[in-house]
């Protein structure tokens, strides 16, 4: 065999499309069925063979459930298993507080859907396959970009079949906070900080156990726990850095502490029988301060990385997606859009994205760093919070903040009569 023959075996296959989407989470599925819808050659790469992940929000809000109304998917979309949120109460040391009720909204689905994410970008998928101008590829994972000059003209990725360079007009990044589109576009990334990281685990869940709160706060711990049918998800927060110490305190320790703030699941504690089923969540918040290239854009967690707090970060991603496809889908028609109609996706998500991580901060700052300060001094709910508590219309405020966002997206990319 020859020298050219073997480098011409060797050489990665190449593949060409209008709009190539790194990353199928929320805002890359999302922003496939739109683009796709438009009858745009669409690409999307999941470098996962499937889409369940440990830690893959699952609260699906009413800004999103709009969303699918709006694409004629909500039907099948609320078939899937799923069970229903519309109040957020906790208990703040030994006061119990409401803060939301989602029913005060006036909207069509007043309740936030709590659903595997797998489950929700598996239905994106397969409502996607009408689609001929949509491909999703499994077990593609983006490694480099690739350009011409200063303007980004695809990417370089590695597949189960091997290596393959996907030729695009425009390429997206859609590949959560650790993305290695932003990194090798050499985007700025600021960072906002976060004083928790959160332990993730199931527990075990009996047909007679119910339980309506949502967030537990104690002097030195804080947790939220997720009823799902079968189930509890929980959230134990602690301080950032903390984990090591909480592991070197011992397995026993940890279900006791779980079990001294919710007693409800003494018995569900038994399925944590290692601290492999512990799986600890780094909390970030940062945020591009540019989100595009010539030839690229960022969006979702890959431009803004969101707290857990108010269980957001899905929907801000959704929505994310809902104004691409709005601003630009009726450009990729023509080919890429200049980087000034690229960055409009940033002049029209910048500020919801900011003012939530600015809410989300606040919360860090008077509910959750005080809440986790060391010390047995009781917990009493700060001023703002007793508020809430007592005044329903006040509820619906926050109702509207966690649920709908500041600025929700509506739907009005374009429909190919070729789809």
């Amino acid at each position: 065999m020859d020298a050219g023959t073997s480098q011409e075996r060797s050489s990665p296959r190449t593949l060409t499309t209008r709009c190539c989407i790194v990353g199928g989470g929320p805002a890359g599925m999302m922003l496939g069925y739109l683009l796709g819808r438009a009858g745009i050659e669409t690409l999307v790469l999941e470098k996962h063979a499937d889409f369940f992940r440990d830690f893959r929000g699952d609260t699906v809000h009413p800004s999103t459930l709009q969303v699918m109304d709006e694409l004629g998917l909500i039907d099948g979309f609320l078939k899937l298993p799923h069970q229903r949120l519309q109040t957020m109460d906790g208990k703040f040391g030994e006061a119990s507080i409401r803060i939301a009720d989602l029913s005060r909204l006036k909207v069509k689905y007043p309740f936030i859907a709590f659903m595997p994410q797998w489950d929700f970008l598996n239905f994106l998928r397969e409502s996607g396959r009408r689609f001929a101008s949509l491909r999703v590829m499994m077990d593609a994972e983006a490694t480099d970009l690739i350009r011409s000059g200063d303007t980004v003209t695809g990417v370089k990725a590695n597949t189960a079949a091997g290596a393959v360079e996907i030729r695009a007009d425009l390429t997206i990044g859609c590949d959560g906070r650790h993305s290695i589109v932003r990194q090798r576009a050499g985007l700025e990334v600021e960072e906002i900080g976060a004083p928790m990281d959160v332990l993730w685990f199931r527990a075990g869940k009996r047909g007679d156990e119910n339980e309506n709160l949502f967030a537990r706060l104690d002097p030195g711990k804080m947790m939220v726990t997720f009823d799902r049918g079968d189930y509890w998800q929980c959230a134990y927060v602690i301080a950032k850095g903390q984990y090591k110490a909480v592991r070197l305190r011992g397995l026993d320790a940890f279900r006791d502490a779980i079990v001294g703030m919710a007693p409800i699941l003494k018995s569900g504690m038994a399925d944590v029988k290692s601290w492999d089923d512990v799986k600890l969540l780094t909390v970030t918040i940062n945020r591009l301060k540019r989100w595009t290239r010539a030839g690229l854009l960022c969006i979702g967690d890959a431009a803004h990385a969101m707290s857990p707090v108010g269980g957001v970060g899905v929907n801000l991603a959704v929505q994310d997606a809902v104004a691409t496809a709005n601003l630009l889908a009726a450009k990729l028609v023509n080919g890429c859009p200049a980087e000034d109609e690229l960055d409009a996706v940033r002049r029209r998500r910048a500020f919801p994205v900011r003012m939530t991580q600015v809410m989300q901060v606040v919360v860090q700052n008077n509910l959750i760093s005080a809440a986790l300060k060391p010390g047995n001094e009781p917990l009493r709910p700060p001023l703002p919070v007793r508020l809430i508590n007592a005044v329903p219309w006040l509820q619906g405020i926050t109702a509207r903040l966690v649920g709908l966002g500041v600025r929700p997206e509506n739907v009005h990319s374009p429909v190919s009569p070729h789809r």
